[in-house]
């Protein structure tokens, strides 16, 4: 038999339903990828019982007629998702060896349509980075590399687990979430395709929170159709969120391959910025031409605002995280550090359990919220998050259907190659993707074509809030355009 990891999910759900190979064939192949991958850090928990386990209940189900969306179905789960019985750290000290009582909805929906679980997927710890080198169980190692070069890349961040555990072929789907770029920036980083879903389409309980005004959840997958298979069972309305949507959701695999003919798509002059690498230009104007040549309308728009996005987000965001994680006080779950009294334990408890990042997020967060600084700081950057809606409103008034940009600003880095001296200078990274999530809207990255180091590189479409549909289908134009971008071989195994 050819080597299962080798398929696409949607070729893998066929295959099984057809009997071609058995549910456990197809995790056992899985499973034994996994274990051949350790170099690449990118599952902080392996699950390979748990995974056999549920894929023998599939073939039960599948013997029977009964078989469910994602019958057997091998899928990684970033680690800031809790599943009951199973470790979650959230790439965290702090919360080492918490094993939650609960599961949380999305993952909840994906056992619910058939699915199992290879294990926990590595991360940035509480989510803060943009390339998992801040996870406390150490960073992972992209399955890419540049050419004549053996240098270690990283896959992004924050689902940086997630987006290599696609690419090096250790699951078939892998869930994430996105903050201010954290499902769309790795996958353009390592030739996968990611979605952030409009805000409140997917539920955020049981998710470990970082910014809850700008978080969701959403999947990584290795191409446009599986990512549309895995949004459809991890949407839907959670009466346990109060920021979920109670809306149908559609089958969003039948809007993969729909024509885009007549379609108005908006090209941003405010992002063509100073600077920026001829490479991604030149990757930007070639998105443009195919989509239309499949028939869509181009038309330049302007977002006025979006040159503030970055320094707003870096407020909002750390001020959530400030009010989140003061939560992780070593006096209910996960680490303790004792001390001569209640505020001893507290402050040696998350001096121990937060590493340096998000202790600088705390930090700031903390800073922009205090009495002398709230309104010069943060009232003025939800100000400014107001006006950077608005732009996008008032694009969509006019007839535009989604919008094309670059995904990010340059193709993946080498560890250690950015931020150890100037943080800001990892924030940048987020530049073409912050504007997604203060405005509550979807954005699908899809690969494009590779660097001249032979890395992957990829465009963003950004669509009208819960028309997740249109994005699916402009991707797959993309997707059918674009040079086809093979995985890497497994020099890791």
């Amino acid at each position: 038999m050819s080597d299962l990891t080798r398929l696409t999910l949607a070729e893998a759900r066929n295959g099984l339903a057809s009997k071609k190979f058995s549910a456990v064939e197809l995790n056992q192949a899985f499973v034994a990828a996994v274990a051949r991958a350790k170099s690449l850090n990118a599952y902080i928990v392996e699950t390979p019982d748990k995974a056999l386990e549920q894929a023998r209940a599939s073939d039960e189900r599948i013997a029977k007629g009964e078989a469910r969306p994602l019958e057997g179905i091998p899928l990684g789960i970033k680690d800031l998702y809790a599943t009951e019985g199973v470790q979650t750290t959230a790439a965290s000290h702090i919360l080492e060896g918490f094993v939650p009582r609960y599961e949380s909805t999305v993952s909840a929906n994906l056992w619910r349509d058939g699915a199992t679980m290879l294990g926990k997927l590595n991360l940035d710890e509480f989510a803060m980075g943009s390339s998992n080198e801040t996870s406390f169980f150490g960073p992972v190692i992209s399955p890419w590399r540049r050419k004549n070069s053996d240098a270690k890349i990283v896959p992004g961040g924050s689902s940086g687990g997630s987006a290599a555990a696609v690419a090096a072929r250790l699951c078939l789907g892998a869930t994430a979430t996105d903050t201010g770029g954290s499902i769309r920036q790795p996958a353009a980083f390592t030739g996968t395709v990611g979605i952030k879903p409009t805000y409140g389409r997917c539920s955020r309980w049981g998710i470990v929170a970082f910014a809850s005004s700008l978080d969701q959840a959403g999947p990584i997958a290795q191409n446009v159709r599986d990512a549309a298979i895995l949004l459809r069972s991890m949407a839907g309305h959670d009466p346990k969120d109060t920021t979920s949507v109670d809306a149908p959701v559609p089958d969003y695999e039948k809007a993969v391959g729909a024509s885009v003919k007549g379609k108005v798509i908006g090209i941003p002059k405010e992002y063509r910025l100073d600077g920026m690498s001829a490479e991604i230009a030149a990757l930007w104007d070639r998105g443009v031409e195919w989509l239309r040549a499949a028939g869509a309308e181009i038309r330049e728009i302007s977002l006025p605002h979006t040159r503030h996005a970055l320094p707003a987000y870096y407020i909002v965001a750390p001020a959530e995280a400030s009010s989140n994680l003061a939560r992780y006080d070593g006096v209910r779950y996960g680490l303790r550090k004792t001390g001569k009294d209640i505020v001893d334990l507290y402050e040696l408890t998350r001096a121990a359990g937060f590493g340096k990042e998000v202790r600088r997020r705390i930090m700031i967060g903390t800073y922009v919220l205090s009495a002398g600084y709230y309104d010069a700081y943060y009232l003025r950057a939800q100000k400014i998050r107001t006006l950077i809606k608005r732009d996008f409103d008032l694009a969509y008034q006019t007839g535009v259907d989604a919008i094309l940009t670059p995904a990010t600003p340059s193709p993946a880095f080498a560890l250690g190659e950015k931020g150890a001296a100037d943080p800001v200078e990892m924030y940048l990274n987020d530049v073409f993707t912050v504007t997604v999530n203060m405005a509550g809207l979807p954005g699908l990255v899809v690969p494009a074509g590779l660097s001249s180091d032979g890395l992957p590189l990829g465009l963003q479409l950004i669509g009208r809030p819960f028309d997740e549909e249109t994005l699916f289908a402009l991707g797959e134009a993309i997707e059918e355009a674009a040079p086809k971008i093979a995985l890497p071989e497994p020099w890791w195994a």
